[in-house]
């Protein structure tokens, strides 16, 4: 975000000053989540936070490394897609070295699993609903 300059002309003498003002501050974006009527959680909706969450849920915790060989992302996306979901409370991550090398551990939150099995249940309902919609 670029600054501006705001002038200002001090009552004391006719001279004037650029002084830079400060960035407005941006509200931290909210994850988009289930809308009440029911809507999918558009943050687990995309294929590899989906992923992530189906892999954490099923393991007790996975490292990065882990999660990158799974779903074959480069480590950025990966890394975007991860912050993303440790941002809403629904992955934990802890970072530590092992022979002087980082390693990030990824495990689901309550918050997390709540969230993802509220994902499968309005998943459900739709295959459901479109299977007997299908039979008639």
């Amino acid at each position: 975000m670029a600054s501006r300059a705001v002038v200002r002309k001090r009552e004391d003498s006719t001279e004037t000053h650029a002084i830079k003002a400060r960035p407005k501050s941006v509200p931290a974006a909210r994850p988009a989540r289930a809308a009440d009527d029911g809507g999918f959680d558009r943050l687990i909706y995309e294929r590899v936070r989906l992923g992530i969450m189906s892999a954490l849920a099923t393991n007790d915790e996975l490292t990065f490394n882990e999660l990158k060989a799974l779903f074959d992302v480069s480590d950025g996306n990966l890394g975007a897609h991860a912050r993303k979901l440790e941002e809403a409370g629904y992955v934990a991550c802890t970072k530590s070295f092992e022979a002087r090398r980082p390693k990030s551990r990824y495990r689901i939150t309550h918050v997390g699993r709540k969230a993802l099995l509220r994902y499968l249940e309005h998943i459900e309902a739709v295959i459901k609903a479109t299977r007997r919609s299908q039979c008639i």
